[in-house]
């Protein structure tokens, strides 16, 4: 058997759009999954039943499919039971999306739970509406206990991206099983994206083990 390691310095600008797209695709889910899941959190924790329903069906349903099962609803599905036709990127942000905010919804909403009743009925007595001390006194320490968590889902995603490679999305899973085909240089190209994602994910597993040290909180 030999090697021909050069396949991957000739593919290098591929490689590198690739692993730029699933950087952003991970970005752009996190910016959008982020509000929502806190949206869908205060909504399960509203007073108004049909609000919790909304809430509770959403997060169940997309929390208990798996992701590439999404993926290929979006992109299969959609088009044909609402006649809305989305590119392969847009397709997959949206299935990330949707994924992501179920369970920063559950990941929200136990941080704010995790908050003692005691700072909420103090701030009322202070004379602040239920919405003031929401979003004055009981989020703001909620999302330091969720952090960590939060910065974990953020690693998962980063790997996960490589999912939407299944609808020919161009990111670093879907970009070098392109160019092995073209070559046929399979454990070169293979190898090649496995140090790609190790390289850009080691470091920033290293910064949630560092936020885990920093904001974790021990009661």
């Amino acid at each position: 058997m030999t090697f021909d390691w050069s396949v991957i310095w000739t593919h290098r600008a591929a490689l590198l759009e690739g692993a730029a797209l699933t950087v952003g695709l991970t970005v752009l889910t996190m910016l959008l999954a982020v509000p929502g899941g806190i949206v869908l959190a205060l909504m399960r924790l509203s007073p108004n039943k049909l609000l919790q329903s909304v809430s509770l069906g959403f997060v169940e349903f997309f929390r208990n499919l798996p992701l590439i099962l999404v993926i290929y609803w979006a992109f299969y599905v959609m088009p044909m039971a609402f006649d809305v036709q989305f590119s392969a990127i847009t397709t997959a942000l949206v299935a990330l999306v949707l994924n992501v905010a179920a369970y920063n919804a559950e990941t929200f909403r136990a941080g704010i739970n995790s908050i003692r009743k005691g700072q909420m009925e103090a701030a009322l007595a202070m004379g602040m509406s239920r919405r003031q001390a929401m979003f004055k006194v009981v989020i703001p320490q909620a999302a330091r206990r969720i952090l960590p968590v939060i910065a974990s889902t953020w690693i998962s995603l980063f790997k996960d991206t490589s999912l939407v490679s299944v609808i020919a999305v161009s990111e670093l899973a879907y970009t070098s099983m392109q160019i092995r085909a073209q070559t046929f240089r399979v454990l070169e190209m293979l190898t090649a994206m496995a140090v790609i994602y190790w390289l850009m994910g080691y470091p920033q597993a290293k910064l949630v083990d560092w936020i885990h040290r920093k904001y974790g909180v021990k009661e």
